[in-house]
């Protein structure tokens, strides 16, 4: 069972995010969880720059890949769908894209404004079945704060 305080997290990046751009807000929120959070290996935004792609934009890691296609891989599956993806074994799936052969399980959460996906948040961990349910509602509501504070540009 996660230790994590999520409603503490909250409120520290809810402080943290003190100015309303996107790309200053992503880089800070990338830093904030990872610093915060045990056990990953890889934390960013990516962002639909192209139609039905998602393009790499700000995180905390090795090199990654990109682009990524909305039907492709973990990311792709949270665009499409506009739903979490919390995978336990991403080795287990057959499309997953293994931009770092040290990651084994993953969580990508959609950013959805207007019906419209403007990114996702993808984040690695090299533990398997990393994230629990309480993570995901923990990070969903991390992200919704993120959401909340940010001016989202539209890039197509």
């Amino acid at each position: 069972m996660s230790t994590t305080d999520y409603t503490l997290l909250n409120r520290q990046l809810e402080a943290l995010l003190d100015t309303r751009d996107w790309l200053t807000n992503s880089a800070q929120t990338c830093a904030f969880i990872q610093q915060e959070l045990s056990e990953l290996n890889w934390i960013g935004f990516y962002l639909q720059r192209e139609a039905q792609v998602l393009c790499l934009g700000p995180f905390q890691g090795k090199p990654a890949c990109h682009p990524i296609p909305f039907s492709k891989g973990v990311c792709g599956a949270a665009a499409r769908e506009q739903a979490t993806q919390r995978v336990d074994d991403v080795h287990a799936l057959a499309d997953h894209i293994a931009c770092d052969a040290n990651s084994n399980s993953e969580l990508v959460i959609p950013i959805v404004t207007d019906g419209f996906v403007w990114g996702v948040l993808d984040i690695d961990s090299p533990q398997h079945a990393r994230f629990s349910q309480e993570d995901q509602a923990g990070i969903e509501a991390l992200v919704a704060t993120f959401m909340r504070q940010t001016d989202l540009p539209h890039f197509l």
